[in-house]
């Protein structure tokens, strides 16, 4: 079964030159289950994405794959 891809996390902690274990730390996460959102293998609350989105000083739909093409 194909893995779906609902967050960006990744492209923006890229984007804006953050390691995992930067925002894992500011969030007073693990750097485990940062890695697990930034892979797809688990996904964050909409609370969790208001705060990586708050942190990395970007809008919180950035974070989110678009369904419109």
């Amino acid at each position: 079964m194909k893995k779906l891809i609902l967050n960006r996390i990744k492209a923006v902690l890229a984007e804006r030159g953050v390691a995992n274990k930067v925002l894992a730390a500011k969030m007073g996460k693990t750097e485990a289950t940062v890695s697990r959102w930034c892979t797809n293998d688990i996904q964050p609350t909409l609370e969790i994405l208001h705060e990586i989105a708050r942190i990395l000083d970007v809008d919180m739909r950035e974070l989110i794959v678009s369904t419109k093409k």
